[in-house]
């Protein structure tokens, strides 16, 4: 396994002008994500079967030619599991590799498990045991060992003969344009902006708060965001969720307050005064704007009988296709959908995922007269 580290902007150049002579090419990233909100990349691996490139992206400063390939129309990106490359991607270059397909995702149009990794895989399919030790490491450090870069390498270069395998398997049981579509949703989903004034419903028991202290809440969720993004840190190094929820909860209008509940004296001297006043800021709106109250789905009658209900028409999907329930609708997809039906009076221009794509053929004509029942 041959491979080479690029430093040079020149270099870098030449290999991805190379690269896009070619179909497909594999693809990886290593990041260190510790109290950053974005990830801080430190590697990028890049093989297209000739040459296999370990790119420093310390060493370069211009990274436009790695860029351009990852947009380049007429190159398949292949990586594995990567969810959190297409993100370190978004924040790095402005932009996600496409085409691109993910081959956990063809793994489980095989009947694999939607979590099966990539030493699992490569074990079953090419009868090699990688090694892992250098998973957690730090790929920020300079130099980087042997065996960090050999860890890097093996990455790609048995991602090729993986995504052979695979490919054939996928063409043969007829899922390519199913495969097609769901690597395409995954882009669409990693590349979404997220909307400052709607972060509040992602906290922690927000079910729990009255519309006031939901407005507050939001106000807060929002101000951690920005400050977030602003700082580059972490948003619990901000300021801790329950905290944030705290101050919600209970309308919190001064220092001593927070000081009673419990809360990092820094995390007061640094904030406090800024929470305050969102909160007063609250106090000075009309009852009309705060958000509605939260309704969980495990409080509406039928919940738990029609979750049942759906998982037993995915199982019989599962038995039909050989696919894995857990890929067909996972617990979020069968609360998306219910939350589509229940909340929002099942709106055909925001159709959920069961009903979309290469789910719709699968899963209208069952699930849908269950909730029209």
């Amino acid at each position: 396994m041959n491979f080479e580290i690029i430093t040079t902007n020149d270099r870098l150049a030449e290999v991805c002008q190379l690269a896009s002579q070619y179909p497909a090419v594999m693809l990886d990233t290593e990041f260190v994500r510790t109290r950053t909100l974005f990830a801080q990349l430190g590697l990028i691996q890049l093989y297209d079967g000739e040459r296999l490139s370990l790119i420093d992206p310390l060493a370069l400063s211009d990274m436009s030619p790695l860029w351009d390939l990852l947009q380049n129309p007429d190159v398949i990106k292949v990586l594995h599991a990567c969810g959190e490359d297409l993100e370190v991607f978004q924040s790095a270059a402005g932009c996600m590799p496409t085409p691109m397909v993910d081959t956990q995702i063809m793994a489980a149009f095989l009947g694999h498990g939607l979590s099966t990794g990539f030493g699992a895989l490569v074990h079953e399919y090419l009868g090699i045991e990688l090694e892992k030790g250098e998973a957690r490491t730090n790929w920020l450090a300079r130099p980087l060992t042997a065996k960090q870069l050999d860890y890097a390498a093996a990455d790609v270069f048995y991602l090729l003969p993986l995504y052979d395998k695979l490919l054939a398997g996928v063409e043969a049981n007829g899922w390519m344009d199913a495969l097609q579509q769901e690597c395409h949703t995954l882009l669409v989903k990693r590349s979404r902006v997220i909307d400052d004034t709607q972060v509040y419903l992602d906290i922690k028991n927000a079910w729990q708060l009255s519309p006031k202290q939901l407005a507050i809440l939001q106000k807060l969720a929002a101000w951690r965001l920005k400050e977030a993004r602003k700082r580059d840190l972490a948003l619990n190094f901000v300021f801790k969720e329950l905290n944030l929820w705290k101050v919600a909860r209970f309308e919190m209008t001064s220092k001593a307050a927070m000081a009673q509940e419990g809360f990092d004296e820094r995390e007061i001297q640094r904030h406090g005064n800024r929470l305050i006043a969102l909160v007063r800021e609250v106090e000075q709106m009309s009852e009309l704007d705060y958000p509605a109250r939260l309704t969980r789905l495990v409080d509406y009658p039928g919940y738990k009988q029609m979750v049942k209900r759906i998982k037993d028409e995915v199982n019989a999907v599962s038995a039909q296709t050989g696919l894995a329930p857990e890929f067909l609708a996972s617990k979020k997809q069968i609360h998306q959908f219910l939350s589509w039906a229940w909340k929002k009076g099942c709106p055909e221009d925001a159709l959920p995922e069961m009903l979309s794509t290469w789910r719709h053929a699968l899963f209208a004509h069952r699930i849908l007269p269950l909730i029209q029942q």
